[in-house]
């Protein structure tokens, strides 16, 4: 079970830099704002909350699972929208600029999977 504590611990430690980075952080909340999404503004809002509050339920081992989803959706759209187009530079750029998220999502499904509802 303590493999279970320290995967838990890496993945809430990223989303939880990762949203707070987004919160801090101007160029990183403008070059999240220039995606192109719906409605950036309350996009990035949105983004930081979950990266966050999520990060914190995993951190502390509740709703792991539920914390989950909702993670999942943002490292899968951060995929598509900021590594595909690497895609163009060759499969090895690719998956180099990529390999965080990979890990990530890596994580995010083994936690889904591993924990109830």
């Amino acid at each position: 079970m303590s493999s279970n504590r320290n995967i838990r611990y890496a993945v809430a430690f990223v989303f939880i830099t990762s949203g707070l980075m987004k919160l801090y952080n101007g160029e990183l909340a403008n070059h999240f704002l220039s995606l192109g999404l719906p409605y950036p503004q309350l996009m990035l809002k949105v983004v930081i909350l979950l990266e966050i509050v999520c990060g914190i339920l995993i951190l502390i081992n509740k709703a792991v699972k539920n914390a989950t989803i909702p993670l999942i959706g943002i490292i899968v759209a951060a995929i598509l929208l900021t590594k595909v187009p690497h895609l163009q530079s060759g499969l090895l750029q690719f998956a180099f600029n990529a390999r965080l998220d990979i890990v990530m999502l890596l994580l995010l499904v083994y936690l889904y999977k591993r924990y109830p509802s």
